[in-house]
């Protein structure tokens, strides 16, 4: 990533959505030349001077301060993802050189016995592992079967981001696919603010861009989240429809992976998830069951 084209690119973009009513601005009537905040409204809210805004939104964060920052955050509204993902932006724009090369294996790639000795230990709860690119690391008995369809494409390890962007299965699997694409977008975003020099983010973000015009749009908004509880709808081929509540926790001794769980979040998806429970313990064949149900 180009750091300072990032930084404008991020806070052009942040401006451009927040109006001055919103801001809590005075409308003092009059043609506007840009549908956002101006610059110059920016650096009022911020409670700086415009010559400092301006230099900073052209990528140069030399000596920027934690207390500045915070106050553009103030002034645009920023949730904590996207605060966060300022800061990160400004950390490598001052960074300058590339770091040194890691050594050993990729810990991002990897998940230590413990971790996996828990995930085989919930075998009632789908649960799987997955990095800041959406690879699904490692995952138990159950989770495997809820995201059968994931597990169809034929690149290791299988891909969030990958499934709902280049497999046409994704939008019948995901049944609130719209925003679960752009849930995948803005995390990988933040991630990209994160970890700028990962060279296999850098390659999956350019084959996503040059095979899917949705992934290219998405992108082009910078909008960035956090792993938050959330809900997934899905339609499954052996069980049809469930609805599961989400959950992502860091494992806070390996950096960059998250433990994300489901639960189920009414009877039938309940249902649903005990008759793949069996189904998976067994090995057994698909079940015939009425994926309309």
């Amino acid at each position: 990533m180009d750091s300072k084209n990032e930084i404008r690119e991020f806070l052009v973009s942040r401006r451009g959505r927040l109006t001055p009513q919103q801001a809590g601005l005075p409308d003092f009537g009059g043609r506007r030349r840009v549908a956002g905040l101006r610059r110059e409204e920016v650096a009022l809210l911020a409670g700086i001077s415009v010559e400092y805004y301006v230099r900073l939104e052209r990528g140069n964060a030399t000596g920027v301060s934690e207390a500045i920052l915070e106050g553009i955050g103030r002034a645009l509204r920023l949730d904590d993802a996207e605060l966060a993902h300022l800061f990160d932006l400004v950390r490598v724009a001052n960074d300058g050189a590339r770091p040194r090369r890691r050594r050993g294996p990729d810990r991002s790639e990897t998940v230590r016995p413990i971790v996996r000795q828990l995930l085989d230990g919930m075998r009632d709860v789908p649960a799987f592992v997955q990095n800041g690119r959406l690879d699904i690391v490692a995952t138990n008995r159950l989770a495997a079967a809820v995201l059968s369809p994931v597990y169809e494409q034929p690149q290791r390890p299988a891909n969030f981001a990958r499934f709902v962007f280049l497999d046409p299965r994704a939008e019948t699997f995901y049944r609130n696919w719209a925003e679960v694409a752009a849930q995948i977008v803005a995390l990988l975003r933040a991630e990209a603010g994160r970890a700028p020099y990962d060279r296999l983010l850098t390659g999956l973000v350019g084959e996503l861009s040059t095979r899917s015009e949705d992934f290219r749009q998405l992108w082009a908004a910078h909008d960035v989240r956090d792993h938050r509880a959330d809900i997934r709808s899905v339609r499954h081929p052996v069980v049809g429809d469930l609805e599961l509540g989400c959950e992502g926790m860091e494992l806070t001794n390996d950096r960059g992976l998250i433990l994300v769980a489901y639960a189920a979040a009414d009877q039938p998806s309940e249902d649903g998830l005990r008759l793949l429970a069996s189904w998976s313990a067994a090995g057994a064949a698909t079940p015939q069951v009425n994926p309309a149900r």
